[in-house]
């Protein structure tokens, strides 16, 4: 649980802390692209009430989608470019990953015929038609396969004592991985800094950009150089394409914003809200708290299966005390009102720091970004761990949890980008 020895970059996403006392193996992940596998665990009932045949009643369709080296909005993109049909998903992968996800669609006319379809990076099939388009609240958790070569030891029953202690922090892939630049320019949006939000994504570099990459970054904090650099933009670079085009054509940094995509916006306030979820969690595991069980004052979440959590209610002791409940954390938002419990008040406490405050979220300005908050169990609750060989790990996590919060307690990586976080 020693806060020293944990990477500079975990610590710029907010993660503070390790966990537990394991020593680390070492090892990397996604070597060449392979040895992570991830599927999505969804609602059996879906399944229930699938039609084969498109009727009156069962007009929207449902595939399966699986992938691999691109991430799950890029491949939306290519499905949409290749054979002009619009997805959505439940949960959002990355792209150093095999996937299987499931899509769901409100188009009901004009689908490719073929139940079977490809692109570049994914594979479709159609597994029927529904009532209705299939949304996030179908999505119970995801299963994970993964491999970690090189592995200084292949033995891991030391750390399955203490796998429930591992907390429910978000990800480096929520900030954008080794550029970690989302909870910027989401900070900023909120503080009303539209033209800096607009400046780091086009200029914000860090150690792990390539020497291109940094020069065109470096370009990109005088306006009077997008013309040119426009002509020269890698093709990943597409959101930065869209923002700099923007201004070229006179935007203003609000409409230049508007001109990605709602998605990607809208990830920027998240990831700002889930740096100070990862702060205020890594406060409370620093400080000694029980992230197990809930204390008086607390909110928690009532247990409804393995990966799934339901009600969410204040934590009584003379009422709870043989309950199935978790503490829960309150996300910050327009409706964020701290209550007494532990969570809440290091929340406030954080905020105060930020100089940022609940009303904040609601973003007149671009109404569409505003965000009300929400609720995250605490510890990561990882089910069915299991592991073989030399090093090959299964387990199971609830939806929107990290699998790479579980790899960096078991790995501890000094350098978490170089070995595939």
């Amino acid at each position: 649980m020693k806060s020293s020895s944990v990477p500079r970059i975990d610590q710029l996403a907010g993660i503070g802390c390790y966990c537990t006392d394991f020593q680390s193996i070492g090892g990397l992940i996604k070597k060449d692209n392979e040895g992570f596998r991830v599927s999505e665990i969804i609602d059996q009932s879906i399944f229930e009430n699938v039609s084969l045949v498109q009727n009156s009643s069962h007009r929207y369709p449902l595939y399966t989608l699986e992938k691999k080296g691109i991430d799950s909005h890029h491949a939306l993109l290519e499905i949409r470019n290749d054979l002009g049909l619009a997805l959505r998903v439940m949960g959002m992968k990355d792209a150093k990953a095999t996937t299987k996800q499931y899509a769901s669609s409100m188009q009901v006319h004009n689908i490719p015929k073929q139940k079977v379809c490809r692109t570049k990076h994914t594979l479709l099939i159609l597994m029927g038609f529904t009532t209705k388009p299939v949304g996030k609240e179908s999505l119970r958790g995801n299963e994970f396969s993964i491999t970690i070569f090189d592995p200084k030891s292949s033995e891991l029953s030391e750390f399955k004592t203490e796998l429930e202690k591992v907390a429910n922090f978000y990800g480096l892939q929520r900030f954008g991985s080794e550029r970690l630049v989302t909870h910027l320019v989401g900070r900023e949006i909120v503080k009303r800094n539209f033209k800096k939000a607009a400046e780091l994504l086009l200029s914000y570099t860090t150690e792990y950009d390539s020497e291109k990459s940094r020069e065109i970054r470096h370009k990109s904090l005088d306006p009077k150089n997008y013309p040119i650099i426009l002509k020269h933009l890698p093709k990943g670079m597409d959101i930065e394409y869209q923002l700099m085009n923007a201004f070229v054509n006179g935007k203003e940094p609000i409409s230049a914003l508007r001109s990605i995509s709602i998605n990607i916006r809208r990830l920027f306030i998240h990831a700002y809200q889930s740096y100070i979820f990862n702060r205020c969690l890594s406060n409370a595991v620093l400080d000694g708290e029980n992230i197990l069980s809930s204390a008086s004052g607390d909110l928690c979440f009532e247990i409804d299966g393995p990966l799934t959590f339901g009600k969410i209610r204040k934590f009584s002791p003379a009422i709870d005390s043989n309950a199935r409940v978790i503490p829960a954390l309150r996300l910050v938002g327009y409706s964020f009102q701290p209550g007494k419990g532990r969570f809440e008040l290091v929340t406030k406490k954080i905020m105060e720091e930020e100089n940022v405050r609940p009303r904040d979220f609601y973003i007149k300005e671009m109404q569409e970004m505003s965000d009300s908050g929400g609720f995250r169990q605490a510890p990561l609750c990882c089910r069915e761990f299991n592991y073989k060989g030399s090093l090959v790990l299964s387990f199971k996590l609830p939806k929107g949890s990290y699998a790479t919060t579980l790899l960096r307690e078991i790995m501890k990586p000094t350098d978490p980008i170089a070995v595939g976080f």
